[in-house]
Protein backbone atom coordinates (compact mmCIF):
# COMPACT_ATOMS: atom_id res chain seq x y z
CA UNK A 1 0.00 0.00 0.00
CA UNK A 2 1.27 3.47 -0.87
CA UNK A 3 1.74 5.82 2.06
CA UNK A 4 -1.03 8.39 2.49
CA UNK A 5 -0.45 12.15 2.37
CA UNK A 6 -0.12 12.28 6.17
CA UNK A 7 1.07 9.68 8.66
CA UNK A 8 0.47 9.75 12.41
CA UNK A 9 3.20 8.08 14.46
CA UNK A 10 2.13 7.48 18.08
CA UNK A 11 5.02 7.55 20.53
CA UNK A 12 3.52 4.53 22.33
CA UNK A 13 3.53 1.56 19.97
CA UNK A 14 4.84 -0.98 22.47
CA UNK A 15 4.44 -2.24 25.99
CA UNK A 16 6.52 -0.31 28.48
CA UNK A 17 7.55 3.32 28.73
CA UNK A 18 6.25 5.65 26.00
CA UNK A 19 8.79 7.54 23.90
CA UNK A 20 9.51 11.24 24.05
CA UNK A 21 9.64 13.12 20.74
CA UNK A 22 13.08 13.67 19.20
CA UNK A 23 11.74 15.98 16.48
CA UNK A 24 9.59 19.09 16.51
CA UNK A 25 7.13 20.97 14.33
CA UNK A 26 8.72 22.02 11.04
CA UNK A 27 11.55 19.46 11.14
CA UNK A 28 12.24 17.43 8.02
CA UNK A 29 12.38 13.66 8.49
CA UNK A 30 13.33 10.81 6.19
CA UNK A 31 12.26 7.19 6.00
CA UNK A 32 13.89 5.53 9.02
CA UNK A 33 14.57 8.74 10.97
CA UNK A 34 14.04 8.33 14.73
CA UNK A 35 11.09 10.52 15.80
CA UNK A 36 10.75 9.23 19.36
CA UNK A 37 12.83 7.37 21.94
CA UNK A 38 13.05 6.68 25.67
CA UNK A 39 15.80 5.94 28.18
CA UNK A 40 13.77 3.17 29.81
CA UNK A 41 14.90 -0.40 29.14
CA UNK A 42 11.37 -1.64 28.41
CA UNK A 43 10.65 0.61 25.45
CA UNK A 44 11.41 0.85 21.74
CA UNK A 45 12.16 3.82 19.48
CA UNK A 46 9.72 4.98 16.81
CA UNK A 47 10.85 5.82 13.27
CA UNK A 48 9.29 7.78 10.44
CA UNK A 49 7.75 5.65 7.70
CA UNK A 50 7.84 8.47 5.12
CA UNK A 51 9.97 11.45 4.20
CA UNK A 52 8.46 14.86 4.74
CA UNK A 53 7.85 17.62 7.27
CA UNK A 54 6.63 17.32 10.84
CA UNK A 55 3.26 19.09 10.94
CA UNK A 56 2.78 18.77 14.67
CA UNK A 57 3.56 16.81 17.81
CA UNK A 58 0.27 16.47 19.64
CA UNK A 59 -2.12 14.00 21.30
CA UNK A 60 -4.00 11.84 18.80
CA UNK A 61 -6.52 8.95 19.06
CA UNK A 62 -4.80 5.57 19.45
CA UNK A 63 -6.32 2.25 18.28
CA UNK A 64 -5.63 0.74 21.71
CA UNK A 65 -7.79 3.45 23.30
CA UNK A 66 -7.46 7.02 24.50
CA UNK A 67 -5.13 9.64 23.08
CA UNK A 68 -1.35 9.34 22.84
CA UNK A 69 1.29 11.90 21.96
CA UNK A 70 2.07 11.44 18.27
CA UNK A 71 4.35 12.86 15.59
CA UNK A 72 2.29 13.92 12.57
CA UNK A 73 4.28 13.96 9.33
CA UNK A 74 3.20 15.42 5.99
CA UNK A 75 4.42 13.02 3.31
CA UNK A 76 6.39 14.70 0.49
CA UNK A 77 6.07 11.60 -1.69
CA UNK A 78 9.83 11.39 -2.31
CA UNK A 79 10.37 8.35 -0.07
CA UNK A 80 13.89 9.57 0.73
CA UNK A 81 15.74 7.14 3.00
CA UNK A 82 17.80 8.29 5.96
CA UNK A 83 21.46 8.12 4.81
CA UNK A 84 22.53 6.86 8.24
CA UNK A 85 20.89 3.48 7.59
CA UNK A 86 23.03 0.61 6.33
CA UNK A 87 23.05 -3.21 6.36
CA UNK A 88 24.77 -5.00 9.23
CA UNK A 89 26.38 -8.44 9.38
CA UNK A 90 24.79 -10.11 12.39
CA UNK A 91 27.29 -12.97 12.23
CA UNK A 92 30.04 -10.54 13.27
CA UNK A 93 28.12 -9.28 16.30
CA UNK A 94 28.05 -10.80 19.76
CA UNK A 95 24.82 -11.29 21.74
CA UNK A 96 24.84 -7.77 23.19
CA UNK A 97 25.55 -6.29 19.77
CA UNK A 98 22.53 -8.06 18.29
CA UNK A 99 20.31 -6.90 21.15
CA UNK A 100 21.45 -3.29 20.77
CA UNK A 101 20.82 -3.44 17.03
CA UNK A 102 17.36 -4.94 17.52
CA UNK A 103 16.49 -2.16 19.96
CA UNK A 104 17.75 0.58 17.64
CA UNK A 105 15.52 -0.88 14.91
CA UNK A 106 12.43 -0.40 17.12
CA UNK A 107 11.53 -4.08 17.00
CA UNK A 108 8.50 -5.29 18.96
CA UNK A 109 6.42 -8.45 18.88
CA UNK A 110 4.33 -8.26 15.71
CA UNK A 111 1.82 -10.87 16.80
CA UNK A 112 -0.16 -8.11 18.51
CA UNK A 113 1.34 -7.83 22.00
CA UNK A 114 4.07 -5.39 20.84
CA UNK A 115 6.48 -6.32 23.65
CA UNK A 116 9.95 -4.80 22.94
CA UNK A 117 11.96 -7.57 21.30
CA UNK A 118 15.36 -6.63 22.74
CA UNK A 119 13.92 -7.15 26.24
CA UNK A 120 12.71 -10.61 25.31
CA UNK A 121 16.21 -11.35 23.94
CA UNK A 122 17.82 -10.34 27.25
CA UNK A 123 16.97 -13.12 29.74
CA UNK A 124 18.86 -13.06 33.06
CA UNK A 125 21.80 -15.43 33.25
CA UNK A 126 20.03 -17.59 35.83
CA UNK A 127 17.48 -18.52 33.15
CA UNK A 128 19.44 -20.14 30.29
CA UNK A 129 17.41 -20.49 27.08
CA UNK A 130 17.57 -23.84 25.29
CA UNK A 131 14.80 -23.34 22.72
CA UNK A 132 13.45 -20.53 20.57
CA UNK A 133 9.95 -21.09 19.20
CA UNK A 134 8.77 -19.11 16.19
CA UNK A 135 5.02 -18.68 16.40
CA UNK A 136 3.39 -19.28 13.03
CA UNK A 137 0.13 -20.63 14.45
CA UNK A 138 -1.94 -17.50 13.71
CA UNK A 139 -5.01 -19.08 15.22
CA UNK A 140 -7.31 -16.02 15.28
CA UNK A 141 -10.11 -16.29 12.71
CA UNK A 142 -9.81 -14.00 9.65
CA UNK A 143 -6.12 -13.14 10.14
CA UNK A 144 -3.68 -14.40 7.48
CA UNK A 145 -0.79 -11.91 7.55
CA UNK A 146 1.67 -14.41 9.07
CA UNK A 147 0.51 -17.04 6.59
CA UNK A 148 1.34 -14.77 3.64
CA UNK A 149 4.72 -13.95 5.16
CA UNK A 150 5.57 -17.64 5.49
CA UNK A 151 4.71 -18.13 1.82
CA UNK A 152 6.57 -15.10 0.53
CA UNK A 153 9.43 -14.49 2.99
CA UNK A 154 10.31 -17.92 4.38
CA UNK A 155 14.04 -17.39 3.89
CA UNK A 156 14.03 -14.18 5.91
CA UNK A 157 11.93 -15.80 8.64
CA UNK A 158 14.46 -18.62 9.05
CA UNK A 159 17.35 -16.16 9.04
CA UNK A 160 15.57 -14.11 11.70
CA UNK A 161 15.20 -17.23 13.82
CA UNK A 162 18.93 -17.91 13.57
CA UNK A 163 19.65 -14.33 14.66
CA UNK A 164 17.35 -14.72 17.67
CA UNK A 165 18.92 -18.06 18.59
CA UNK A 166 22.37 -16.46 18.61
CA UNK A 167 21.16 -13.52 20.68
CA UNK A 168 19.84 -15.76 23.48
CA UNK A 169 22.41 -18.56 23.10
CA UNK A 170 19.78 -21.19 22.27
CA UNK A 171 21.01 -24.35 20.51
CA UNK A 172 17.55 -25.28 19.24
CA UNK A 173 14.86 -23.55 17.19
CA UNK A 174 11.30 -24.65 16.39
CA UNK A 175 8.98 -23.16 13.79
CA UNK A 176 5.41 -23.99 14.87
CA UNK A 177 2.67 -23.86 12.23
CA UNK A 178 -0.90 -25.14 12.43
CA UNK A 179 -1.86 -27.94 10.05
CA UNK A 180 -4.57 -25.87 8.33
CA UNK A 181 -1.73 -24.05 6.51
CA UNK A 182 -0.23 -26.80 4.32
CA UNK A 183 1.29 -24.35 1.83
CA UNK A 184 3.06 -22.48 4.62
CA UNK A 185 4.33 -25.76 6.08
CA UNK A 186 5.66 -26.73 2.66
CA UNK A 187 7.34 -23.34 2.13
CA UNK A 188 9.04 -23.48 5.52
CA UNK A 189 10.10 -27.12 5.06
CA UNK A 190 11.76 -26.24 1.75
CA UNK A 191 13.63 -23.36 3.37
CA UNK A 192 14.88 -24.85 6.65
CA UNK A 193 18.28 -26.40 6.01
CA UNK A 194 19.69 -26.15 9.51
CA UNK A 195 19.67 -29.34 11.64
CA UNK A 196 19.27 -27.16 14.74
CA UNK A 197 15.89 -25.92 13.48
CA UNK A 198 12.78 -28.09 13.52
CA UNK A 199 9.46 -27.53 11.77
CA UNK A 200 6.48 -28.62 13.86
CA UNK A 201 2.99 -29.11 12.43
CA UNK A 202 0.36 -28.48 15.10
CA UNK A 203 -3.24 -29.58 15.32
CA UNK A 204 -5.43 -26.57 14.56
CA UNK A 205 -7.16 -25.21 17.63
CA UNK A 206 -7.68 -21.87 19.29
CA UNK A 207 -5.84 -20.28 21.16
CA UNK A 208 -2.78 -22.17 19.92
CA UNK A 209 -0.93 -18.91 19.22
CA UNK A 210 -0.86 -17.81 22.87
CA UNK A 211 2.77 -18.29 23.83
CA UNK A 212 2.14 -20.18 27.07
CA UNK A 213 -0.25 -22.54 25.29
CA UNK A 214 2.25 -22.92 22.45
CA UNK A 215 5.08 -23.83 24.82
CA UNK A 216 2.97 -26.57 26.41
CA UNK A 217 1.92 -27.91 23.00
CA UNK A 218 5.39 -27.91 21.46
CA UNK A 219 7.61 -28.78 24.44
CA UNK A 220 5.26 -30.13 27.11
CA UNK A 221 6.46 -27.47 29.55
CA UNK A 222 4.11 -25.42 31.72
CA UNK A 223 4.99 -21.81 32.47
CA UNK A 224 4.35 -21.31 36.21
CA UNK A 225 1.68 -18.94 37.44
CA UNK A 226 3.00 -15.40 37.22
CA UNK A 227 6.02 -16.65 35.27
CA UNK A 228 7.42 -15.99 31.83
CA UNK A 229 8.60 -18.35 29.06
CA UNK A 230 12.22 -17.74 30.07
CA UNK A 231 11.46 -19.43 33.40
CA UNK A 232 11.14 -22.72 31.49
CA UNK A 233 14.07 -22.04 29.17
CA UNK A 234 12.11 -20.75 26.18
CA UNK A 235 11.82 -17.58 24.11
CA UNK A 236 8.82 -17.23 21.77
CA UNK A 237 8.73 -14.80 18.86
CA UNK A 238 6.26 -14.21 16.05
CA UNK A 239 7.31 -15.17 12.50
CA UNK A 240 6.66 -11.57 11.46
CA UNK A 241 9.09 -10.32 14.10
CA UNK A 242 11.77 -12.73 12.87
CA UNK A 243 11.26 -11.57 9.28
CA UNK A 244 11.48 -7.91 10.30
CA UNK A 245 14.72 -8.56 12.21
CA UNK A 246 16.31 -10.28 9.21
CA UNK A 247 15.12 -7.49 6.90
CA UNK A 248 16.71 -4.91 9.22
CA UNK A 249 20.10 -6.61 9.19
CA UNK A 250 19.93 -7.09 5.43
CA UNK A 251 18.90 -3.54 4.56
CA UNK A 252 19.42 -1.35 7.63
CA UNK A 253 15.75 -0.34 7.54
CA UNK A 254 14.13 -0.23 10.99
CA UNK A 255 10.53 -1.21 11.67
CA UNK A 256 8.56 1.29 9.57
CA UNK A 257 5.97 -0.99 7.95
CA UNK A 258 4.14 -4.22 8.62
CA UNK A 259 1.76 -6.68 6.96
CA UNK A 260 -1.88 -6.16 7.98
CA UNK A 261 -4.89 -8.31 7.10
CA UNK A 262 -7.73 -6.00 6.03
CA UNK A 263 -10.83 -8.15 5.86
CA UNK A 264 -14.44 -8.78 6.83
CA UNK A 265 -17.71 -9.39 5.04
CA UNK A 266 -18.22 -5.69 4.25
CA UNK A 267 -14.72 -5.10 2.80
CA UNK A 268 -14.95 -5.17 -1.00
CA UNK A 269 -11.50 -6.64 -1.67
CA UNK A 270 -10.08 -8.31 1.46
CA UNK A 271 -6.28 -8.30 1.27
CA UNK A 272 -3.02 -8.58 3.11
CA UNK A 273 -1.28 -5.23 2.71
CA UNK A 274 2.25 -4.11 3.50
CA UNK A 275 1.34 -0.83 5.20
CA UNK A 276 3.60 2.07 6.27
CA UNK A 277 3.17 2.62 10.01
CA UNK A 278 1.10 5.68 10.77
CA UNK A 279 -1.29 5.18 7.85
CA UNK A 280 -4.90 5.56 8.89
CA UNK A 281 -7.31 2.65 9.10
CA UNK A 282 -9.47 4.57 6.62
CA UNK A 283 -6.67 4.64 4.03
CA UNK A 284 -6.08 0.89 4.48
CA UNK A 285 -9.76 0.14 3.92
CA UNK A 286 -9.80 2.44 0.89
CA UNK A 287 -6.84 0.51 -0.58
CA UNK A 288 -9.07 -2.58 -0.39
CA UNK A 289 -11.94 -0.97 -2.31
CA UNK A 290 -13.75 0.48 0.68
CA UNK A 291 -16.87 -0.91 2.35
CA UNK A 292 -19.80 -2.48 0.53
CA UNK A 293 -22.00 -1.33 3.40
CA UNK A 294 -21.50 0.54 6.64
CA UNK A 295 -19.88 -1.87 9.11
CA UNK A 296 -21.51 -2.45 12.47
CA UNK A 297 -18.15 -2.98 14.11
CA UNK A 298 -14.49 -2.43 13.17
CA UNK A 299 -11.86 -4.29 15.18
CA UNK A 300 -8.08 -3.98 15.34
CA UNK A 301 -6.86 -7.57 15.36
CA UNK A 302 -9.03 -10.67 15.30
CA UNK A 303 -12.60 -11.22 16.52
CA UNK A 304 -11.53 -13.02 19.70
CA UNK A 305 -8.81 -10.76 21.11
CA UNK A 306 -9.10 -7.62 18.99
CA UNK A 307 -10.05 -4.12 20.11
CA UNK A 308 -13.22 -2.45 18.79
CA UNK A 309 -12.71 1.00 17.22
CA UNK A 310 -14.97 4.04 17.40
CA UNK A 311 -13.35 5.74 14.39
CA UNK A 312 -11.27 4.87 11.33
CA UNK A 313 -9.19 7.98 11.92
CA UNK A 314 -6.63 6.04 13.95
CA UNK A 315 -3.17 4.99 12.74
CA UNK A 316 -1.81 1.55 11.95
CA UNK A 317 0.74 0.83 14.70
CA UNK A 318 3.31 -1.90 15.24
CA UNK A 319 0.75 -4.10 16.99
CA UNK A 320 -1.89 -3.86 14.24
CA UNK A 321 -2.11 -7.39 12.86
CA UNK A 322 -5.52 -6.91 11.26
CA UNK A 323 -8.38 -4.54 10.51
CA UNK A 324 -11.64 -6.47 10.67
CA UNK A 325 -14.97 -4.98 9.60
CA UNK A 326 -18.13 -6.91 10.52
CA UNK A 327 -21.73 -6.55 9.39
CA UNK A 328 -24.60 -6.04 11.82
CA UNK A 329 -25.56 -9.71 11.46
CA UNK A 330 -22.06 -10.80 12.51
CA UNK A 331 -21.48 -8.21 15.20
CA UNK A 332 -24.95 -8.22 16.76
CA UNK A 333 -24.53 -9.22 20.39
CA UNK A 334 -26.73 -8.10 23.26
CA UNK A 335 -24.75 -7.43 26.43
CA UNK A 336 -26.63 -7.67 29.70
CA UNK A 337 -26.39 -4.73 32.08
CA UNK A 338 -25.93 -7.07 35.05
CA UNK A 339 -23.90 -10.31 34.56
CA UNK A 340 -26.03 -13.42 35.09
CA UNK A 341 -24.05 -16.61 35.71
CA UNK A 342 -25.95 -19.92 35.66
CA UNK A 343 -22.87 -21.88 36.87
CA UNK A 344 -22.84 -24.10 33.79
CA UNK A 345 -19.03 -24.31 33.86
CA UNK A 346 -18.57 -23.93 30.10
CA UNK A 347 -16.13 -21.04 30.53
CA UNK A 348 -14.11 -23.12 33.01
CA UNK A 349 -13.92 -26.01 30.56
CA UNK A 350 -12.90 -23.68 27.73
CA UNK A 351 -10.19 -21.76 29.62
CA UNK A 352 -6.72 -22.78 28.31
CA UNK A 353 -5.08 -21.38 31.47
CA UNK A 354 -7.17 -23.53 33.86
CA UNK A 355 -8.75 -20.51 35.54
CA UNK A 356 -12.32 -19.92 36.76
CA UNK A 357 -13.42 -17.09 34.43
CA UNK A 358 -16.99 -16.75 35.74
CA UNK A 359 -15.75 -15.95 39.25
CA UNK A 360 -13.08 -13.59 37.91
CA UNK A 361 -15.79 -11.68 36.07
CA UNK A 362 -18.20 -11.61 39.01
CA UNK A 363 -15.55 -10.62 41.56
CA UNK A 364 -14.34 -7.86 39.26
CA UNK A 365 -17.87 -6.58 38.77
CA UNK A 366 -18.44 -6.62 42.56
CA UNK A 367 -15.01 -5.05 43.30
CA UNK A 368 -13.67 -7.97 45.33
CA UNK A 369 -10.04 -7.20 44.55
CA UNK A 370 -8.40 -9.62 46.99
CA UNK A 371 -10.41 -12.49 45.50
CA UNK A 372 -9.23 -11.55 42.01
CA UNK A 373 -5.61 -11.91 43.04
CA UNK A 374 -6.34 -15.15 44.87
CA UNK A 375 -7.78 -16.59 41.64
CA UNK A 376 -4.73 -15.48 39.60
CA UNK A 377 -6.47 -12.93 37.38
CA UNK A 378 -3.17 -11.87 35.81
CA UNK A 379 -2.70 -15.36 34.38
CA UNK A 380 -5.66 -14.69 32.09
CA UNK A 381 -4.43 -14.27 28.48
CA UNK A 382 -7.73 -12.64 27.41
CA UNK A 383 -8.25 -15.15 24.60
CA UNK A 384 -12.04 -14.76 24.72
CA UNK A 385 -12.89 -18.47 24.89
CA UNK A 386 -14.96 -17.87 28.03
CA UNK A 387 -17.07 -15.12 26.49
CA UNK A 388 -17.52 -17.14 23.30
CA UNK A 389 -18.90 -20.15 25.16
CA UNK A 390 -21.05 -18.29 27.70
CA UNK A 391 -24.76 -19.11 27.10
CA UNK A 392 -25.92 -16.03 29.02
CA UNK A 393 -23.68 -13.72 26.98
CA UNK A 394 -21.73 -12.32 29.88
CA UNK A 395 -18.92 -9.97 28.77
CA UNK A 396 -16.45 -12.02 30.79
CA UNK A 397 -13.24 -10.82 29.13
CA UNK A 398 -14.34 -7.20 29.36
CA UNK A 399 -14.96 -7.57 33.09
CA UNK A 400 -11.64 -9.35 33.60
CA UNK A 401 -9.77 -6.63 31.70
CA UNK A 402 -11.42 -3.97 33.83
CA UNK A 403 -10.47 -5.91 36.96
CA UNK A 404 -6.82 -6.08 35.86
CA UNK A 405 -6.68 -2.36 35.19
CA UNK A 406 -8.22 -1.50 38.57
CA UNK A 407 -5.89 -3.88 40.41
CA UNK A 408 -2.85 -2.27 38.78
CA UNK A 409 -4.18 1.19 39.60
CA UNK A 410 -4.64 0.25 43.24
CA UNK A 411 -1.17 -1.31 43.45
CA UNK A 412 0.38 1.81 41.93
CA UNK A 413 -1.49 3.97 44.44
CA UNK A 414 -0.27 1.86 47.37
CA UNK A 415 3.30 2.02 46.07
CA UNK A 416 3.08 5.79 45.67
CA UNK A 417 1.84 6.17 49.22
CA UNK A 418 4.68 3.96 50.49
CA UNK A 419 7.28 6.05 48.66
CA UNK A 420 5.71 9.30 49.84
CA UNK A 421 5.75 8.06 53.42
CA UNK A 422 9.36 6.89 53.13
CA UNK A 423 10.34 10.24 51.65
CA UNK A 424 8.58 12.14 54.42
CA UNK A 425 10.28 10.04 57.12
CA UNK A 426 13.67 10.54 55.48
CA UNK A 427 13.03 14.27 55.29
CA UNK A 428 12.18 14.44 58.98
CA UNK A 429 15.43 12.76 59.92
CA UNK A 430 17.64 14.45 57.33
CA UNK A 431 18.12 17.82 59.02
CA UNK A 432 20.89 16.60 61.35
CA UNK A 433 22.45 14.04 59.04
CA UNK A 434 19.80 11.40 59.64
CA UNK A 435 20.74 10.68 63.25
Amino acid sequence: MDAPSTVVLPLRQHLGAPCSPTVGKGDRVLVGTVVGDAEAFVSAPVHSSVSGTVQNVAPYPHPAGGEVLAVIVENDGENEIDPGLSPRDWKKLDEDGIRRAVRSAGMVGLGGAAFPTHVKLSPPRQYPIDTVILNGAECEPFLTSDYRLMLEAAEEIVEGLRIIMKAVGAPRGVVAVEDNKPQALRAMAETIRDPAIELRSLHTRYPQGAEKVLITTVLGREVPSGGLPMHVGVVVNNVGTAQAIARYFRTGMPLVERVVTVTGSVVRDPSNLLIPLGSSFASAVEACGGFSETPAKVIMGGPMMGLAQYTLDVPVVKGTSGILALSSAEAGYEILREPVCIRCGRCVQACPMNLIPNYLAIYGHREKWADLERLHINDCIECGCCTYTCPTRNPIVQLIKAGKVELERRKALVEKRRKDKAGAEQGEGGGDGGR
